[in-house]
């Protein structure tokens, strides 16, 4: 008969004794996301500038729309600089108010 180091159908292993030695890694919670709250409400800055980026999206896309017919870079140029122009104007006059002149 053949020895069982001889024969190719035996393996060789050795007995584990299957007790975990320590206690599993319990996962931690998930952090929130800065721009909510714990309850799940968004930020007040988080929502602002989401609706600010939707908006500027949107004149950008009119912009372009208008790109091929009478509109050059150079009139969407002026465009842009007269209404940030408009906004400082309007700013200032919300200074002067607020400061009673």
């Amino acid at each position: 008969m053949d020895k069982p180091q001889d024969d190719p159908d035996v393996v060789d292993a050795e007995i584990v004794d299957e007790t975990p030695t320590a206690a599993p890694a319990i996962p931690s919670p998930p952090l929130p996301d800065p721009d909510y709250s714990e309850g799940g409400v968004p930020s007040f800055d988080f929502v602002r500038d989401k609706i600010e980026n939707r908006y500027t999206t949107s004149l950008g896309a009119t912009d372009l729309a208008g790109l091929g017919t009478e509109n050059t870079a150079e009139a969407l140029d002026k465009k842009i600089a007269d209404r940030d122009q408009a906004a400082k104007d309007r700013l200032a006059e919300i200074r002067r108010s607020m400061r009673g002149e």
